[in-house]
């Protein structure tokens, strides 16, 4: 039988949650995060492997003959300067865990002790992989090509899950296209400097920069139909160092998200095209940079593996309670693994949002227009509710774990 999570271990995972929240690390630098995971896996018997791609851990967990399952947590935090005003707030100035991957290392942890305090009543081979750099679209990679699959069982399901401003005791579940992919791009515009007061003398490189940003935004208007789905977002421009110096160079960094491979195919080669144009327009220099800086693929979640799954997620918060969120334009690179692999792949929404904040909520329509204005992930105020989410998020990856796993008949 499935144990429920009890006042102990929840205790304990509080107490991590805490301590993950307030010593974030940034990709690829999650030493301190990656030790204490390693230390909680040896402690319940796990076999645990450390540094693969850099600062990776995975736990393998056998119980005789049985499926495979891989159970997924990413770790990694984001250069955000923490305002939530929490008393376990981050201590590290400019970094935040400000997209919940403290509380996925959490519930991983919590449901690998679940898993084995229970491990007399299934059969098979727990593998729990702690990734590092899913912010940087870098981290899942990383460990494949650090032979990940040579050093654990090959899996026969890939599970996990990201926490998110929806109601806690709510899952978001949903077949097909789940999340979206991601491109990140860094775009260099070169012009001519020069005296803030001689514009005629220079090749402005703000001006080119401001046009291009304007004319990126008709790309989702005008190029891409209203059936699908496309993101551009323009997150930092950076050029210059004083009110009257034009300066020679100006600097764009470009999220993309896209569900669809033609569309994402499409907005890529409209973002060049028009860099281009804009530059040859405004009499640049020389041609633009436009260099790849992160990539994931969308995350598909597996019909097939999504119907079985869902029964044990429903068993755990109820079957109302388990939601279509639609499809999300966040992004996550979760689906490499399961691609290298080669296993079907389930990954859900965990709800993270105070309850208590949709009390009034009556129907779908009211809880997102309340979910719309929550603080989202990567926002500096962005906390989820320890309770009951910690619970219900480790009670969601051992239920779906179990269902799974080979059953054994009780004696």
């Amino acid at each position: 039988m499935l144990r429920a999570v009890g006042d102990e271990l929840a205790g304990r995972l509080r107490g991590v949650y805490r301590d993950l929240h307030a010593h974030p690390e940034l990709s690829f630098a999650e030493q301190r995060t990656a030790g204490i995971v390693a230390s909680w896996l040896r402690d319940l018997g796990f076999e645990v492997l450390e540094g693969i791609g850099m600062t990776g851990v995975a736990g393998v967990l056998r119980t005789g003959d049985g499926p495979v399952v891989l159970l997924r947590a990413d770790m990694d935090a984001l250069p955000v300067q923490e305002a939530t005003g929490l008393a376990y707030a981050s201590q590290a100035d400019g970094l935040m865990h400000a997209c919940g991957h403290d509380m996925h290392v959490t519930c991983l942890l919590g449901a690998a002790s679940e898993l084995a305090a229970c491990r007399g009543h299934w059969s098979g081979t727990v593998v729990t992989v702690f990734q590092p750099a899913e912010e940087t679209a870098e981290g899942a990679a990383a460990m494949v090509a650090d032979r990940l699959f040579e050093r654990v069982p090959q899996p026969d399901v890939v599970l996990g899950q990201h926490v998110a401003p929806i109601p806690a005791g709510t899952i978001g579940l949903r077949a097909g296209p789940a999340f979206a992919a991601t491109d990140a791009l860094r775009i260099t515009l070169y012009g001519a400097g020069g005296h803030g007061s001689r514009p005629e003398t220079t090749v402005d490189p703000v001006v080119m920069a401001a046009a291009t940003v304007m004319r990126l935004q008709g790309i989702v208007a005008r190029e891409v139909s209203a059936t699908d789905m496309a993101v551009i977002t323009i997150g930092a421009l950076r050029a210059g160092t004083k009110s009257n110096i034009i300066p020679d160079e100006a600097e764009l960094l470009l999220s993309v998200r896209t569900s669809d491979t033609v569309v994402r195919a499409t907005v890529l080669k409209a973002i060049e095209r028009i860099v281009r144009a804009e530059a040859q327009a405004s009499g640049a220099t020389r041609e633009p940079l436009v260099e790849p800086t992160e990539s994931a693929p969308a995350v598909v979640n597996d019909a097939a593996a999504v119907d079985r799954t869902r029964g044990a997620l429903a068993g755990v918060v109820g079957p109302a309670r388990v939601i279509d969120p639609g499809p999300v334009t966040g992004s996550e690179d979760v689906g490499v693994l399961a691609a290298a692999a080669g296993a079907p792949l389930v990954f859900w929404l965990l709800g993270g949002a105070d309850p208590a904040a949709f009390g009034a909520a009556a129907g779908t329509a009211d809880i997102a227009r309340i979910v719309a204005g929550l603080p989202s992930n990567h926002s500096p105020l962005y906390a989820p509710a320890e309770d009951p989410t910690i619970r219900i998020g480790v009670d969601a990856l051992s239920a779906a774990a179990r269902e799974w796993l080979a059953g054994r008949p009780a004696h």
